[in-house]
């Protein structure tokens, strides 16, 4: 993929200066990886004057309080990081808000998955109460955002707060009309600065067309199923292409993730469709995957306990068919949970881009599992 350099820097001052309302007395931090899109965000904040912060270890090593510890010591004063970290530190029990001082810090910003209610709930009740709690989405595809904050907006729970300035997003359902509080296809309508230029490979485009406009022709399709919600907010319910449907109903991952990862055994989740032999085509059973805190056996009590969690706080499609205990869960190298390589493993087909995980080992922990042979 090649971008511009002038267009996705024009997109990123926008981000920055307005959307995250960066100033040059300002410092950034962003917990990443230089192989992760946020890197490259983050080095544009030096554009904008300000003092940028990098680290280079574990998020939660030493200390679960680690990089509030630097926070402190830096004076920072928009922290960024990802879902998943917001999430394992409430499962840390810690409490930012009572043992370090924060009080130059203004904005949290969080991308890479969707941020879960009772995350929003953590930030503002043990971290800061008066912090701008921004949940951004965009994709390396465009190096920025389509939906990101508004610091002059308030922020509603589990909610992203605004569609990027310039920025022509809509929800469009199957058959490309817009639809609103419900469900539907993340696509951007019109042009933008920091669209890539081309793909490796690709001299006539039609790799590149393939990728984003043909689903709705002329329409950037993003893949992530989202909602417009009554706030003029969206939600990310996951990927299009790993959204599941259980007797036809499409259902996004984070539905369940935001459930099931809120009880206090559960460290993470995956949750894939398992294809019926015999049964209708397209129709899946949710099987998911659960890697508990260290020590935890998963039994029946749990497994009953998980699906009476989403049984009554989703519909009873969500629970799934299958609970199965794993040791790790795959992940990118920007851990983003790859769903599509579990799906792939447990139906016996080859991975593809599998140097694209950071831990590529633990897709043998799906192989041949006697669970899933079962009715």
């Amino acid at each position: 993929m090649v971008h511009s350099a002038g267009g996705t820097l024009l997109q990123h001052l926008k981000e920055l200066i307005l959307h995250t309302d960066l100033k040059r007395e300002d410092c950034i931090f962003y917990y990443t990886t230089c192989g992760w899109m946020m890197w490259n965000w983050l080095v544009s904040s030096l554009a904008v004057g300000v003092k940028v912060v990098l680290y280079d270890g574990a998020p939660l090593a030493p200390t679960p309080t680690t990089l509030w510890d630097m926070v402190d010591q830096e004076g920072i004063t928009v922290f960024g990081t990802s879902a998943k970290y917001l999430a394992l530190l409430e499962k840390s029990g810690a409490e930012p808000r009572k043992t370090h001082d924060l009080s130059r810090l203004k904005a949290i910003l969080s991308t890479g998955s969707p941020l879960a209610h009772n995350s929003f709930d953590y930030v503002y009740k043990k971290i800061k109460a008066d912090v701008h709690l921004a949940s951004i989405s965009g994709g390396s595809d465009i190096i920025s955002c389509f939906v990101l904050g508004n610091p002059i907006l308030p922020v509603y729970r589990g909610e992203i707060q605004t569609p990027g300035l310039g920025m022509s997003v809509d929800i469009l359902d199957d058959r490309g009309r817009p639809v609103r509080l419900i469900p539907g296809e993340l696509v951007c309508t019109k042009p933008f600065p920091s669209m890539p230029v081309a793909f490796w490979d690709d001299p006539d485009g039609a790799k590149y067309r393939a990728a984003y406009f043909e689903y709705f022709p002329g329409v950037w399709r993003h893949g992530d199923w989202a909602e417009m919600t009554r706030n003029r907010g969206y939600v990310i319910y996951g990927r299009s292409d790993a959204t599941l449907n259980p007797g036809g109903v499409r259902i996004g991952t984070a539905e369940i993730y935001r459930q099931v990862e809120q009880l206090p055994e559960v460290l993470e989740s995956v949750a894939v469709g398992q294809e019926i032999d015999g049964g209708p085509p397209g129709d899946v059973r949710i099987v998911l995957f659960v890697k508990l805190q260290p020590g935890l056996n998963l039994d029946a009590e749990l497994c009953e306990k998980i699906s009476t969690q989403l049984r009554d706080n989703t519909t009873p499609l969500h629970v799934p068919k299958k609970i199965i205990q794993v040791a790790d869960i795959p992940r990118t190298i920007s851990g983003k949970i790859s769903e599509l390589a579990v799906r792939e493993v447990i139906h016996g087909r080859p991975v593809k881009n599998t140097e694209a995980l950071a831990n590529p080992q633990s897709l043998k922990l799906y192989e041949g599992l006697p669970q899933l042979r079962e009715p």
